[in-house]
C-alpha cells in the first residue's frame, strides 16, 4: 500500500492527513491554534506555531501508524493565501504573520491606488488594489515597523513555510503569487517596477513553482523525529481553497464551492481566464481550469468569535445546543440582521473599513437569534457572490460545501434556503489537507486521473431549498444588502478615528 500525506494551515487548526493508493482517508489529526487581533482591523498568527502544531501532528501520525508512514510517497501542504511570513536571513520568522484578511493597510491601499493606474493593474493581476493584496501590507511594514522590514530577507506564504521546514527549500506556490497582486496572471512575472516605486524588491520573493512540481525532500533528521522518510518529495502544494476546490470533486465548468472555513471561500470553475473587478482569480489544480474566487474575511471565524468570547461557550458540543437554539427562530432571525464585516471585507465589495453590524437588535432577541443570524449573514455574503457570478452571465450549476459549517445540518438547510438551490455538503470531509494529499498523490503517480478522487467523496448529504424561507430570506437579503450601502459613509467616517 501507498501513501501520501496533505498539511494544511488554516485560520483556527493544522489538519493532517493520510490517504492511500486504493482511495481511502487512511488517518488524520488537528492542532488547534488561535487567530491573534490585537487591534481593530489586525489578523495575525504565530508561524512557530504553526510548525510545531504540524510537528504535533506528525508525531501523534507515528505514534499510532508507524509503518505506514513509512510508506509516504509524497507530501503536499497547503494554507490561506496569500498570508504572509517575513523571515531573516538565518530563516527565522521577524515578527507575527499577517493574515490575508488583514486590514490594517487602509492608508497604504489608497496611496497606491492613486499612485498606480487601476485599469492598467487589473488588467495584468485580474483586480484592483485591495486589502488582500501582499503590497499594501508590506508597506505598513516598511513603514510602521523599520526595524523589522531592516531583518526581512525572504517573504513567503503559509504553507510555503511548513515546505521551508521540512526540506530547507524556499519557493513560492503559483497561487500564492497569482493572488499576492504583484504577478502578471498571463506571463507569470511580477510586477518590478510598480514594486520598485515603493521600494519592494523582488529579491525578497523566491521561486514560483506549479503546484504538483517536486521542490525538495525531506530532511534526513524528520525521519527520526517525525517518521517520516527521508527524502520523501514534497511539492510545491496548494492554496487551500483550491484544493479545497479539487477535495470537494470541483472538476467541471459550472460547479460552486462554498468553503465554510475559518475565512468564507466561494469557488466557480470556468474553462477559461475570466476576471472581474468584484473577485480573485486562480489556476485550478486540474489542468485548463480555472477559478473565479470570492472570499470573505470573517466566516467560520466569526462563529468561533461569538461562542469563545461573547458568551463563553467554549465547549464541544456548544454548536449542537446553540443549534437547538436558533432552530426555535423562524428565518430572517425575527428581524435581526447582521452584516459579517468584522475584519473589514474582501470579496465583492473590498472595504477594509467595512465593520460588524447587529441590525434590528430588540431586548426579545435570544442567543439563538443572535446565532441564527450570524450564519444567516455568512450565507448572505455567499449570495451576494452569486449574484456576482449571474450578472457575469455564469450559474451555478451543482452546489457543494465543504469544512466545518458543512458539518452542521442547520446551517447547510439555511444556504439551501437563502441561494434557493440544492447544496450538497460533504460533513466528514476533510477539505484543503485531502485536496493538497490527492494532489501529492498525482505527482508521485500513486494516482492517475483526476476524477479518482471521487472514491473519497461516499460521506454527504443533500439540502433541498424550502419555498416559505427562500421566500422570506429573498426580503431579508435585501434589507441586508441595503444596510451596507447606507453605512458605508459611517464606517469611513470611524476608519478616520484610527488614522
Amino acid at each position: 500500500m501507498q501513501y501520501t500525506l496533505g498539511i494544511d494551515i488554516g485560520t483556527t487548526s493544522v489538519k493532517v492527513i493520510m490517504i492511500s493508493s486504493e482511495g481511502k482517508i487512511f488517518a488524520e489529526t488537528s492542532v488547534s491554534h488561535d487567530l491573534i487581533s490585537r487591534y481593530p482591523n489586525w489578523a495575525e498568527e504565530d508561524a512557530d506555531i504553526w510548525w510545531e502544531n504540524t510537528k504535533t501532528a506528525l508525531r501523534s501520525l507515528k505514534e499510532a501508524h508507524q509503518e505506514e508512514m513509512m510508506n509516504i510517497k509524497c507530501i503536499g501542504c497547503s494554507g490561506m493565501v496569500p498570508a504572509i511570513v517575513m523571515l531573516d536571513a538565518e530563516g527565522h520568522p521577524v515578527r507575527k504573520t499577517i493574515q490575508q484578511n488583514d486590514a490594517r493597510a487602509v492608508e497604504q491601499i489608497g496611496r497606491i491606488s492613486q499612485i498606480l493606474d487601476q485599469e492598467k493593474l487589473y488588467e495584468r493581476i485580474g483586480g484592483k488594489t485591495n486589502q488582500q493584496h501582499i503590497l499594501p501590507r508590506l508597506l505598513w511594514v516598511k513603514e510602521n515597523e523599520p526595524e523589522v522590514w531592516e531583518k526581512t530577507d525572504c517573504i513567503m506564504g503559509s504553507y510555503d513555510w511548513i515546505t521551508f521546514q521540512l526540506t530547507g527549500v524556499k519557493s513560492l506556490e503559483m497561487n500564492w503569487a497569482v493572488e499576492s497582486g504583484a504577478v502578471d496572471i498571463h506571463t507569470g512575472e511580477w510586477l518590478t517596477e510598480e514594486l520598485a516605486i515603493f521600494g519592494i524588491s523582488t529579491r525578497l520573493f523566491p521561486k514560483v513553482n506549479p503546484s504538483m512540481s517536486v521542490v525538495g525532500h525531506t530532511k534526513e533528521f524528520w525521519e527520526t523525529e517525525l517518521g517520516i522518510p527521508a527524502g520523501t518529495p514534497v511539492i510545491a502544494g496548494s492554496a487551500d481553497h483550491v484544493a479545497s476546490t479539487l477535495a470537494a470533486g470541483i472538476t467541471k465548468r459550472g460547479d460552486l464551492l462554498i468553503k465554510f472555513g475559518g475565512a468564507g471561500d466561494i469557488l466557480y470553475c470556468v474553462d477559461e481566464i475570466e476576471t472581474s473587478e468584484k473577485l480573485f482569480f486562480d489556476y485550478h489544480i486540474v489542468p485548463e481550469k480555472y477559478l473565479l474566487n470570492g472570499c470573505m474575511a470573517a466566516s467560520g471565524s466569526l462563529v468561533k468569535w461569538f461562542t469563545k468570547d461573547i458568551i463563553h461557550q467554549d465547549t464541544p458540543d456548544v454548536f449542537d445546543r446553540l443549534d437547538i437554539e436558533a432552530k426555535k427562530v423562524p428565518p430572517a432571525s425575527d428581524g435581526l440582521i447582521i452584516l459579517p464585516y468584522f475584519l473589514g471585507e474582501k470579496t465583492p465589495i473590498f472595504d477594509p473599513t467595512a465593520r460588524g453590524v447587529m441590525f434590528g437588535l430588540t431586548l426579545s432577541h435570544t442567543n439563538g437569534h443572535i446565532f441564527r443570524a450570524i450564519l444567516e449573514s455568512v450565507i448572505y455574503g455567499f449570495r451576494h457572490h452569486v449574484e456576482v457570478l449571474r450578472e457575469m452571465g455564469y450559474r451555478p450549476e451543482r452546489i457543494m460545501a465543504t469544512n466545518g459549517g458543512a458539518k452542521s445540518k442547520f446551517w447547510c438547510q439555511i444556504a439551501a434556503d437563502v441561494l434557493g438551490q440544492t447544496v450538497i455538503s460533504y460533513p466528514s470531509h476533510p477539505g484543503s489537507a485531502l485536496g493538497v494529499a490527492f494532489l501529492a498523490g498525482m505527482s508521485a503517480g500513486v494516482f492517475h486521473d483526476w476524477e479518482q478522487i471521487r472514491y473519497f467523496l461516499t460521506d454527504y448529504r443533500i439540502f433541498e431549498p424550502n419555498s416559505e424561507a427562500v421566500e422570506i430570506y429573498n426580503r431579508s437579503y435585501e434589507i441586508y444588502r441595503n444596510i451596507y450601502k447606507q453605512l458605508k459613509p459611517s464606517f469611513e467616517a470611524v476608519q478616520k478615528l484610527y488614522l
